[in-house]
């Protein structure tokens, strides 16, 4: 037989025991408190890992053009600071934007004057020195790229930012004797 409807009533648990008790929406809630620095994690890893890859290709195209100008290459073509940049730029793959390269090239008197003054102004990089001097045969050359890289989660990595606008600065240099070309 059926029980009257009051004692069903007794039955049910209270609104509380039942809220404690209930596991349909836990997961959900889970997420959605472990989703945002889980993801703000991913996007922190893949701007880092992406820095570094440009980073080496920036140095792999300088180190390559550099040897360009080391045996002679660049001066029996004739090239100038635009044409030494495309070699760069060549070399340095699509992830990079091109226009954004900027290269000093310049003879030294010996290696210990290889270290060039700062790259950075208030403004950002300060290529108001840069040129463009290969250099002849035995001399010593002096090679630096500098690439402004923006990064793509502003806030979120603020220690990487070393420039203003929310940018990284990537230099890539060689310095090397000429090679005795055209002797």
């Amino acid at each position: 037989m059926r029980e009257p409807l009051r004692h069903q009533a007794d039955r049910r648990p209270s609104l509380c025991l039942r809220f404690v008790k209930a596991r349909e929406g836990a997961t959900a809630v889970e997420f959605g408190l472990i989703a945002t620095p889980f993801f703000l994690l991913i996007m922190g890893v893949i701007e880092i890992a992406l820095f570094f890859f440009a980073t080496t290709m920036i140095e792999t195209a300088t180190a390559e053009a550099a040897r360009d100008i080391r045996t002679g290459e660049v001066l029996a073509a004739g090239d100038g600071a635009a044409e030494f940049r495309n070699r760069i730029c060549a070399r340095a793959g699509a992830i990079l934007d091109c226009a954004r390269i900027q290269v000093d090239v310049r003879r030294v008197n010996n290696f210990s004057a290889a270290q060039l003054g700062a790259l950075v102004g208030e403004e950002g990089v300060d290529s108001s020195g840069f040129g463009f001097d290969p250099g002849g045969p035995g001399e010593i050359v002096v090679v630096r790229a500098v690439y402004e890289w923006p990064l793509i989660a502003p806030g979120q990595l603020n220690g990487l930012a070393n420039l203003p606008g929310n940018k990284r600065l990537i230099v890539a240099s060689a310095a090397f004797r000429n090679e005795q070309f055209g002797a």
